[in-house]
């Protein structure tokens, strides 16, 4: 039957319901038991409230199946039991319509835990049929564009969401139990620092100003540094105007934290306990699959030297003489696309990844990157060139970075001007100049500690692409 028709059919039986002077819609639930706490309580009564996900007539008994969060469970209406009215009302009810139930738990002769019901109420009557009763969900933009009845059709769709809370929980607990302090930091921001994105603008009415959704947590957690704070972190959404892929999104969540006193090589053996925490709370193993690869977190991660990975594969030496030209010719070689605006940082962050990256597939610490591809970090002392950073990268990719931050306002501010050089030239991504950040650092920031994750951790771990860990991603504009 066409949906037109079967929408009409939901409508006229709305009509009649309430016609009856029952509510479709009503305001308060009796529910006594969830459903997987009624399939523990055979031979008592209980309240259970939910999706009917199935009808079943048979003469005079109907069966149905009915869904809440925890669980599915048949229910059963007999002629014999219900007063005539209530078992007449019976034919107004359809799948995806939300009821209320109460009755004995009982095991029928087929050995299936049912609710016998002795009477119920209509909690919600739905207008359109769920998807898989008429046409099923064809595609990935529908999936994803509706992705409530993605919800109601798949299960695994809330198992994911499910790990995905205690995910983020897990990182909290661990932050919280070794000394961190959750803090909120602007989201509106007249500077957007601590990152090299494309930022979305917007304007503030009240204060007649141009401001941009944050592509960090980085740079308000440093000034947070100077006043006083040691051990701090937030969870909280950023937004970077870029491409889409299976590993980027332009709204997700990230997690940063930055500590007081302690520098990269800390950093490494702290971040390895949190990601065998988060993977164990998580997917309950040490193992999970990206990929097609087994991936193993437990024991001692390696730590590869970017600079030495990066002559191996490419046999430049980034400790030399390095000139733009140079990785231009190499990437053009090597068909690795380049804008032709960006300067020597992004250049050779683009062969990086192309060459080193894609081969690093067991978790893996790179340290000691070059300056030129770390704005904020702190200067290696025994070669300037150099900066004190650590980058996790699991499956190819990257699920963690961070580094002993820079704390001199002077080379700080140097690098900011290198940054504005490359905005003016045309690189949009490039980080901005945030003379009051420099201002902070002036006043004195301590020797700390920083490092940020997002929620790719979670589509590696899940071995998702990120889209489909967001429940509403961003989606084109429907014609």
């Amino acid at each position: 039957m066409p949906l037109k028709d079967l929408q009409k059919e939901r409508i006229k039986k709305l009509k009649n319901i309430k016609k009856l002077g029952s509510d479709p819609y009503p305001a308060s639930v009796k529910r006594t038991h969830t459903i997987s706490e009624a399939k523990s309580s055979l031979q008592k009564k209980v309240s259970v409230a939910g999706r009917i996900k199935s009808l079943r007539a048979h003469g005079k008994i109907i069966f149905a199946d009915l869904e809440d969060m925890s669980g599915r469970m048949q229910i059963f209406f007999s002629q014999a039991e219900l007063k005539s009215d209530q078992y007449d009302f019976l034919v107004n009810l359809d799948i995806g319509d939300f009821l209320q139930t109460e009755g004995e738990v009982f095991k029928t002769q087929s050995g299936e835990i049912t609710v016998r019901v002795s009477s119920y109420n209509l909690l919600t009557k739905s207008l359109r049929p769920i998807p898989a009763d008429w046409y099923g969900l064809k595609d990935d933009e529908t999936r994803l564009r509706k992705r409530y009845l993605d919800s109601i059709i798949n299960p695994e769709v809330k198992e994911l969401f499910i790990k995905k809370s205690k995910f983020w929980s897990a990182i909290r607990e661990y932050l919280l139990k070794d000394g961190f302090l959750e803090v909120e930091t602007p989201a509106l921001e007249p500077i957007a620092g601590g990152a090299d994105a494309r930022p979305f603008t917007t304007h503030h009415y009240a204060l007649k100003r141009k401001l941009f959704l944050r592509i960090s947590l980085e740079l308000y957690q440093k000034r947070m540094l100077v006043g006083g704070m040691e051990k701090i972190f937030e969870v909280g959404k950023v937004f970077r105007n870029e491409g889409m892929d299976a590993e980027h999104l332009q709204d997700y969540l990230q997690m940063e934290f930055y500590w007081a006193y302690a520098n990269y090589q800390d950093l490494m053996t702290m971040t390895q306990k949190l990601y065998q925490y988060v993977v164990k709370q998580t997917t309950g193993s040490w193992q999970t699959i990206y990929h097609g690869h087994k991936i193993k977190w437990d024991g001692n991660w390696p730590k590869i030297d970017y600079v030495e990975a990066f002559k191996v594969a490419t046999g430049i030496n980034l400790d030399g003489e390095v000139t733009e030209d140079q990785l231009r010719e190499y990437a053009q070689q090597n068909r690795i696309p380049i804008d032709a605006k960006v300067g020597l940082g992004r250049l050779i962050d683009s062969i990086y990844k192309r060459t080193v990256r894609a081969k690093l597939i067991q978790p893996t610490f790179l340290i000691n990157h070059p300056v030129a591809v770390s704005p904020l970090a702190k200067r290696m002392p025994s070669n300037p060139k150099r900066v004190e950073r650590m980058q996790i990268l699991v499956g190819g990719t990257e699920v963690g970075n961070g580094f002993s931050e820079l704390n001199d306002p002077i080379d700080q501010l140097n690098r900011f001007k290198e940054q504005s050089k490359l905005r003016k030239s045309g690189d949009d991504e490039a980080q901005m100049m945030d003379l009051d950040y420099v201002e902070a650092l002036e006043y004195g920031m301590p020797p700390a500690a920083g490092f940020g994750l997002s929620q790719r951790l979670f589509a590696v771990m899940v071995d998702k692409p990120i889209r489909e860990t967001v429940f509403f991603p961003s989606m084109k504009e429907q014609k």
